[in-house]
């Protein structure tokens, strides 16, 4: 009997993960080593001044901006530098599900609870109307308004996938939002003496306009306990507003598929409506509500998404054209300056009208 001495091969499953694995290691790795530079730079930030001015997530969009700019990355780097852009950042958006809980809800009660939902929904119809008025393309549009109305960088993180928008849109409307974001840190402790506030309503002002939680504490510790508790009450309700929001946006956009145009009856799929992450989401944040997701879990979870939405930002820096954003810059300042001025005027009106604090 003649002896085989043939080498075994691996099943074609196999070798087709082995390959797909080799193709994205090198982008993947990039992406990497940026968030890991970002995440040192916040660190000392903290170490410096006791919280970061400019975010990790910033930074490495910036970082990666700015290495695109030095150097264009090779085909062997693209479809890493691809997978941690799109798919990285739809698990991070999934797994912030499981850091919703509906108990913030019911704590904040009726009325402020309504000034909130007012407030995020008002905010993105006019910023979105603002924006186009300048003349934005919509993706654009939809990114400042919802980064402005909701969480600022973590919103336009979020709503990026589902409308599609391309690294150009995320990176231009993070990189102005980002730098207005630590200018209302600075100056919203000025309104305090200057619009007569109690500490409740600075509170409630700064759970309203500041966008990034951190950021929220920054602006209101200066304004004593009460106002950092109701600060951080009203964000973090504000944040829940992420969802129902993107939900809206996936469904919006599932009408206006080129198939649809076609006239011919389809059947329902859910998954064609709304993404798989958005479905995620919502699973991860029900099972938190009921209990089923045990505290313990919530850290590493919370953690785990924020770490990989810093890799995504920093592979949307690294496919930036940085004269994309040069044509579009002023447009864009314009946009979100004038969006975060009405969102204050807003905020103000329904904190006086509403007699809330």
């Amino acid at each position: 009997m003649l002896q085989d001495n043939r080498p075994v091969r691996a099943p074609s499953g196999v070798r087709r993960w082995r390959g797909r694995l080799a193709e994205l290691l090198p982008g993947v790795g990039l992406c990497l080593a940026v968030t890991g530079i970002s995440l040192a730079l916040q660190a000392g930030e903290e170490h410096a001044f006791g919280h970061p001015y400019v975010e990790a997530l910033v930074i490495a969009i910036l970082l990666g901006m700015a290495l695109r700019t030095l150097w264009e990355p090779s085909p062997r780097w693209r479809p890493g530098i691809a997978f941690s852009a799109k798919q990285l950042l739809e698990v991070a958006v999934m797994l912030l599900g499981a850091s919703i809980s509906l108990a913030a809800i019911v704590a904040s009660g009726p009325v402020l609870l309504g000034a909130i939902v007012a407030a995020v929904f008002v905010t993105i119809a006019a910023s979105y109307g603002i924006s186009r008025l300048l003349g934005l393309p919509p993706r654009i549009s939809i990114l400042i308004a919802c980064g402005n109305s909701i969480c600022g960088n973590s919103a336009i993180a979020a709503v990026a996938p589902v409308i599609g928008a391309d690294s150009d849109d995320v990176a231009s409307s993070i990189s102005f939002t980002a730098i207005l974001g630590v200018v209302m840190v600075l100056g919203l402790p000025l309104l305090i003496p200057l619009l007569g506030l109690s500490a409740t309503q600075y509170g409630i002002l700064a759970g309203l306009t500041v966008y990034a939680v951190p950021q929220v504490l920054a602006a209101t510790v200066p304004a004593g306990l009460v106002s950092t508790q109701i600060g951080t009450l009203v964000k973090l309700v504000r944040v829940l507003m992420l969802g129902p929001v993107v939900v809206s946006l996936s469904l919006m956009a599932s009408r206006f598929r080129s198939d649809a145009a076609e006239g011919r009856g389809r059947r329902f799929d859910l998954l064609k409506l709304v993404p798989w992450f958005i479905l995620g989401f919502l699973g991860l944040a029900a099972l938190r509500s009921l209990g089923l997701v045990p505290d313990i879990a919530i850290w590493p979870i919370t953690k785990t998404a924020g770490l990989l939405t810093v890799v995504s930002m920093a592979a949307l820096g690294l496919g930036v054209d940085v004269r994309v954003i040069g044509r579009v810059g002023g447009r864009v300042t314009a946009a979100v300056t004038l969006s975060l001025f009405l969102l204050l005027l807003v905020s103000l009106g329904l904190i006086h009208l509403l007699r809330l604090g």
